[in-house]
């Protein structure tokens, strides 16, 4: 026999008998928002470990385990759009009066503890009877989705609510809890008069405290372990409120967990590393110290050996490319007769026809754009006012080269002008 329960929320339009108002929802203080606020992905990555607490009864025999890791995850959306978020996982299993029971978590978390998705089951193994719940929450459309179902024996009970994202603002879901209890620990506080939203055993949004409760020594392993102790207390508006202590390590490590009114608690058996922060030390300065390489025997023999080995280099390669050498004795004569004041742009004109990508030049001189290298006003160039004597002097090295005569005393001792 199965049956499916509609949001609490909705109510039947025609609806005639006049109903009593609701109380407004609850909400979580400035306190609350302001301390979630406050967490950083810095922060909550120093608190990504695994842990394992062993559950024992009031007469100190164990009965079970409880593991809680919490680790970086990856979330998809409805979108299809993957991000990294915190990941929490928990799950434990024992006897309680010789009956199996257990329950376990996944929850995906935002960096300031918003609930993206979570998914919990707890069961008891009754003789007649065994009793599963299972609930899930996920945020989708502007709106937080609750999906809980409750088989009792052969009975199951399903129940869809959903809640605006603007009132679960301050929403301290089951796997941000374990999350917040480490930031308080590794705070060494609590936030003073913050009233956060949880939920309690029947679903309902409800008020969650924390208080401190200063600290104790315990014994871990024939090891004594300072430990910070906060109690959590979630506030139902129909039923008791429902406490629980936390006995935290400097580093989050939970070293022990008594819920009140319960007859057994969780507690380590081993002590931990506990994990510092790191501190970030100056990086170191080194000072510029003189190095009198020349005196250094070594260092000196190093230097004149690779000198030498730069000349021979430089000059076998001199030996074996002599165009190298005429061209730059050219283009030195040339400049030395030129004397240009912008020697750069000069020499931008003398090497441009050697470029392999240079178009061809035209057969006809005066059909030649302008130079790119040179001002389209010729006051402006400094080489235009040399005069007609330093023009011709490209012609003059033209005719020496192909041996032609005729060079008068002008072009003679222009060329001997060094």
């Amino acid at each position: 026999m199965s049956s499916k329960v509609q949001s609490k929320g909705a109510k039947a339009k025609d609806q005639q008998s006049p109903t009593p108002e609701s109380p407004p929802p609850p909400e979580a203080n400035a306190e609350a928002i302001q301390f979630l606020n406050s967490l950083s992905q810095e922060e909550l990555q120093m608190l990504f470990f695994s842990e394992t607490l062993v559950m024992v009864s009031n007469t100190g025999e164990p009965e079970g385990e409880l593991t809680i890791e919490v680790q970086r995850g990856k979330h998809e959306d409805n979108s299809v759009a993957m991000s990294h978020c915190p990941l929490v996982h928990a799950f434990s299993r024992g006897f309680v009066d010789k009956m199996l029971c257990g329950n376990s978590l996944l929850g995906y978390l935002t960096w300031n503890l918003e609930i993206l998705e979570q998914h919990s089951q707890e069961f008891i193994k009754f003789p007649i009877l065994p009793m599963e719940r299972k609930t899930s929450l996920l945020k989708q459309e502007g709106q937080l989705a609750m999906t809980r179902s409750i088989k009792d024996g052969e009975e199951v009970k399903t129940e869809v609510t959903f809640l605006p994202l603007h009132s679960t603002l301050g929403f301290i879901s089951e796997a941000a809890n374990l999350l917040l209890l480490r930031v308080m620990a590794w705070r060494q506080m609590v936030p003073s008069n913050a009233r956060f939203l949880a939920l309690d055993m029947e679903g309902k949004l409800c008020y969650s405290s924390y208080q401190a409760l200063g600290s104790q020594t315990i014994q871990v392993d024939r090891l004594q372990a300072e430990v910070f102790i906060v109690e959590q207390t979630i506030h139902s508006e129909e039923g008791i409120p429902m406490s629980c202590q936390f006995y935290l390590l400097s580093d989050g490590h939970l070293a022990k967990r008594v819920q009140v009114g319960s007859p057994g608690c969780c507690m380590i058996t081993k002590m931990p590393i506990l994990r510092e922060e790191d501190e970030i030390e100056p990086p170191p300065v080194f000072e510029k110290k003189p190095l009198p390489w020349e005196e250094d025997m070594e260092l000196y023999s190093r230097f004149l050996e690779r000198k030498e080995q730069l000349r021979l280099s430089h000059s076998r390669y001199l030996q074996q490319h002599p165009d190298a050498e005429a061209l730059i004795s050219d283009f030195m004569l040339f400049l030395l007769l030129r004397q240009p004041a912008d020697v750069v742009t000069f020499a931008a004109e003398f090497f441009g026809p050697f470029a392999a990508r240079r178009p061809p030049t035209p057969a006809l001189r005066s059909s030649r754009p302008l130079s790119p290298f040179r001002s389209l006003d010729p006051s402006l160039d400094p080489a235009a006012g040399r005069g007609a004597q330093l023009a011709r002097a490209p012609q003059v090295r033209l005719r020496r080269k192909a041996g032609t005569p005729g060079l008068d005393e002008e072009d003679l001792l222009s060329l001997l002008r060094f």
